[in-house]
């Protein structure tokens, strides 16, 4: 990939190599059915883009940016977004799988996660405040001084968070998600 920036462009079923990506800059691009699995994704820029259907398992992420990305049905396997930038980043997920990623220590006020898979995905000290987790699966999910204000939980399952040690305050869940708030104190609910 020869050009530095991409507008307004379609990339579909492309199998990029580790230095594809870097210090480039796409914005209003659609990603479908790509591979970026051996990708290092350093300095990149993405803005108002959407990746359906693409491969992201074990990508090395550092210093990108993300601002109004929409992932669907997208494999995140063991992907670090620690590394993202925070200064410029508005990013939502919609059936993907995001078992064993680590969003350590990020902002992602108000991020949307619906129907997606995060098994022992890791969001210490991650700030999530006002975000939705609809119909996703938390199982092994770390949360550990998390802020969760107002996160909405009320359709998720399989989560387990202790109200000790992360901020909840008006968060939701349903009825049902009540064991996973109390699992530490060893009691039964019927």
């Amino acid at each position: 990939m020869a050009n530095d920036f991409f507008q307004d462009q379609q990339f579909s079923g492309n199998i990029f190599k580790e230095d594809d990506i870097k210090y480039k800059e796409f914005e209003n691009c659609q990603f479908i059915n790509c591979d970026f699995r051996n990708c290092y994704f350093t300095s990149v820029y993405f803005i108002d883009c959407t990746f359906t259907e693409c491969n992201f398992n074990d990508t090395k992420i550092n210093y990108v940016s993300l601002r109004g990305v929409e992932f669907f049905k997208c494999d995140f396997t063991n992907v670090n977004f620690a590394m993202t930038d925070q200064v410029i980043y508005d990013f939502n997920f919609t059936d993907c799988l995001l078992d064993y990623s680590k969003f350590y220590a990020l902002k992602l006020k108000k991020i949307r996660f619906t129907g997606c898979s995060l098994v022992s995905a890791d969001f210490m000290k991650t700030d999530l405040t006002e975000a939705i987790f609809d119909h996703c699966d938390l199982r092994r999910t770390v949360f550990i001084e998390t802020t969760l204000n107002k996160a909405d939980f009320t359709t998720s399952f399989n989560y387990t968070l202790d109200p000790e040690i992360n901020k909840i305050k008006k968060a939701q869940f349903s009825l049902e998600g009540l064991q996973g708030l109390l699992s530490k104190y060893d009691i039964i609910i019927k």
